[in-house]
């Protein structure tokens, strides 16, 4: 189970390419649909897309694309301008040094303490070196090493996700995650391999563009169901296409409390409501259209 709604973006896509299809004399130029490949993991399908020539021949003028949102109601969305959503980096940190018995840690480089020690230190970077105008998180979420109870391993790993609003931030932080991590695991006597898997950059949404697909969206589903749309930590590929184009990511609402579907995305329970694919489609398809024109 997936969780995470990417099944109801390609239903919705393919909805608003009936839509398309049935009103092609009602509408003039181009309208690329793309879908939404391998888009939770580095390098992400939308890189791989535009590797392959998807925004070439003809180069499109703009680029919409949507997200199912559990904290909206259905027949609601949402939209913002400037960055949404944050870059998305995975780290992967390897702890070497000699094991030995529990007992006498005294003859060993003690991994999971050195591994502990730095889980909490890595947190200064961003309480102490980030601006705290710019939102920035960095979360060790993996921490393996060790066996049983009586024996200090000779390896710990740990791996987890950073991410930040602002790219120069971004790469800064990969410099002083490198540098201090590296001088602390030395420091108490052991090895450290480092990888920062860069991934995706920030969804920046064109200001002007999404005040149009705002405008429109107004128009097509009543200024009393669109709202702002709140910044978000998360990340998505989409970044990728914002980098070249002007583009718009925005949200469509999902959730009806009356049915019990209230539950967020990546969670056992996750679900939607499916007359929120009728919106989705209708929505993307009078966008398509009306931005297009």
């Amino acid at each position: 189970m997936h969780a995470c709604g990417h099944d109801v973006h390609t239903s919705i896509l393919l909805g608003a390419s009936r839509i398309l299809a049935e009103t092609a004399g009602e509408w003039e130029g181009t309208i690329r649909l793309i879908f939404q490949p391998g888009e939770e993991r580095n390098p992400g399908g939308a890189s791989l897309l535009i590797n392959e020539g998807v925004l070439e021949d003809p180069k499109p003028q703009a680029i919409l694309g949507l997200h199912v949102h559990p904290g909206l109601d259905t027949g609601k969305l949402s939209f913002r301008g400037g960055v949404v959503m944050a870059s998305a980096d995975e780290l992967y940190i390897s702890i070497k040094g000699k094991g030995g018995h529990a007992a006498a840690p005294h003859t060993t480089s003690d991994t999971i303490l050195i591994a502990s020690h730095l889980i909490v230190s890595l947190q200064q970077i961003i309480s102490r070196n980030r601006n705290p105008f710019s939102p920035s998180v960095l979360s060790i979420t993996s921490f393996q090493g060790g066996h049983t109870t009586n024996v200090i391993p000779s390896e710990v790993k740990l791996m987890g996700t950073f991410r930040a609003m602002d790219e120069t931030w971004r790469f800064k932080a990969h410099e002083l995650i490198r540098k201090q991590a590296t001088e602390l695991v030395h420091s108490m006597g052991a090895e450290i391999d480092i990888h920062i898997d860069v991934g995706y950059p920030v969804v920046y949404n064109n200001e002007s563009l999404n005040s149009l697909v705002r405008s429109e969206a107004e128009k097509f589903a009543g200024k009393e169901n669109v709202s702002e749309t709140e910044m978000r930590m998360g990340a998505e590929d989409f970044g990728y296409y914002t980098e070249l184009i002007p583009g718009c990511f925005y949200r469509l609402g999902v959730r009806n409390i009356e049915k019990g579907i209230v539950s967020g995305v990546h969670t056992p329970t996750f679900d939607i409501d499916e007359a929120a694919i009728e919106t989705g489609m209708g929505m993307m398809a009078w966008l398509g259209t009306t931005v297009n024109g």
